[in-house]
């Protein structure tokens, strides 16, 4: 199978050529993303309207790269998938209105994918031991931070969510207090290099409570407090790597946490699965990654992070999405032409309503 793939949910605008053979496996031909960052970064974060405009004006070209990097015509390919949501509408139209173009003009199936669903299989994507259903998948991201049960494709179950900010909503916003810029992500984990993480008394939300819910709200406005606490006019740069890793260590106790208690729901559900999968643009945070190694390792499951290109927005997972859809479904993979762009898509649509959390649940 061969499946071209187009990703416009947020502030990339993204084209991929993926294929499929038994034997093989899954392997990107081709995986072609333009960033938005400089159009955005004035903002101090995503303008929604800019985001969708600049889909707009690029989305064909990079179609147009993709397979031309990828060696193949759109009589090659066996269905075209789009982003279908969550994330930001218009930048969501773009994409789904891009691919029902190419379906009809080249007669292929159309596919819908959830963003959150392209997230949670790419670890099988291009792997050496891709895992085996099921397994815990912790996705984090700057729009969602959750805790699933990944039990086959199109059916996940959802353990845990945020009730407040997701962890790469609140890695921005740290940043952009700290004078950092954005996107904030990284820009803070390398201002935490230098830094000296017990210097600031961070709390660590959720903590030792039941359940597998996540709240960061309370860590943000804690690191406020912590810089209005300082001399005015005195946040020197020691100061701003120490708040950074203060802030990153108490991010990665907090999911350490909340993880080791889904851990105990899975493995009562699943007793014989032994994978976690963090994915999603946080899991690029070699922090973060580095102290959930050290969890499954004491609980003896197997921690799979997707290669970094794959954790963050891309084409190539939503391409994989619909390939994996194709082998489970067949035929009925494909959606209709009349299917509506949806600014929230739960990947677990029977999930209790989170309280505060709206389209982040």
């Amino acid at each position: 199978m061969i499946v071209l793939g187009i990703e416009t949910s947020c502030d990339e605008t993204a084209a991929a050529v993926v294929s499929f053979s038994e034997g093989a496996g899954g392997r990107i031909l081709s995986n072609v993303v333009l960033s938005q960052l400089d159009e955005h970064r004035p903002y101090g974060g995503i303008v929604p309207e800019v985001a969708a405009r600049a889909h707009l004006q690029h989305v064909d070209r990079l179609v147009a790269e993709a397979m031309e990097t990828a060696g193949v015509k759109f009589t090659d390919l066996d269905a075209v998938a789009a982003t279908g949501g969550p994330g930001l509408i218009g930048g969501v139209i773009v994409g789904v209105m891009t691919a029902k173009a190419i379906a009809v003009a080249a007669n292929l199936p159309f596919m819908a994918v959830n963003h959150l669903e392209g997230h949670a299989l790419s670890a099988r994507l291009e792997a050496e031991q891709p895992p085996e259903f099921p397994y815990l998948l912790l996705l984090v991201s700057g729009g969602h931070c959750q805790l699933l049960t990944v039990e086959g494709v199109g059916r996940y179950r959802r353990l845990g969510t945020t009730i407040d900010d997701a962890l790469g909503e609140a890695f921005d916003k740290v940043a952009k207090m700290l004078g950092l810029g954005y996107p904030g992500g990284p820009a803070v984990e390398a201002a935490a290099e230098g830094g000296d993480g017990a210097r600031f008394a961070l709390p660590r939300p959720m903590k030792g409570r039941p359940g597998c819910d996540f709240s960061f709200s309370g860590l943000k406005t804690a690191v406020r407090h912590a810089v209005e606490k300082l001399p005015e006019g005195s946040l020197e740069a020691q100061d701003i790597a120490d708040l950074c890793a203060a802030f990153q260590d108490a991010a990665a106790d907090t999911l350490a946490d909340r993880t080791d208690h889904a851990l105990d729901t899975f493995m009562d559900a699943h007793p014989g699965g032994q994978v976690l999968v963090v994915a999603g643009g946080v899991a690029a945070n070699e922090a973060i990654r580095s102290r959930l190694g050290k969890l499954v390792e004491a609980r003896n499951f197997r921690l799979v992070v997707p290669p970094q290109a794959l954790c963050t927005d891309n084409a190539a997972m939503i391409a994989w999405a619909g390939i994996e859809r194709l082998g489970a479904q067949g035929p009925g993979a494909a959606d209709g032409l009349d299917f509506a762009p949806r600014p929230r898509w739960p990947l677990d649509p029977d999930a209790p309503a989170a309280a505060f959390a709206g389209v982040k649940a």
